[in-house]
């Protein structure tokens, strides 16, 4: 699986949510910094090209949908992250939000509770 680029990962955003849309409908979906038609269906056929999107075809038009899902992808990348930014460990990475004051004492308590049941 290959990495996405910022505009990549938006429209895959898009798609996941979506399930299946034309190209009109993606750039509908699109917020800011809107690209162009033609620039959307080249970042489109890109995400085809690295496997992660596919499409039916009705006449010129295509209807395209994701063959990786959202889950996968988080998977994947999110074990990448933490090996690259947290030595692999998830002990860092639960440390790095609790000094970033991104996680509660309670989100905290939950997770051990998770852990503490699958036993």
């Amino acid at each position: 699986m290959q990495k996405l680029t910022n505009k990549e990962e938006e429209v895959m955003h898009i798609l996941w949510k979506l399930e299946k849309a034309f190209v009109k409908d993606v750039l509908a979906e699109i917020k800011e910094d809107k690209p162009h038609y033609n620039t959307l269906s080249t970042i489109i056929r890109h995400l085809e090209d690295k496997g992660y999107v596919s499409y039916n075809a009705y006449g010129k038009t295509h209807q395209y949908y994701p063959i990786v899902s959202k889950e996968a992808y988080r998977k994947k990348f999110m074990n990448t992250a933490i090996e690259h930014y947290f030595n692999n460990s998830y002990k860092n990475v639960v440390s790095f939000f609790a000094k970033e004051e991104k996680i509660s004492v309670e989100d905290l308590r939950e997770i051990i509770n998770l852990i503490e049941s699958k036993k």
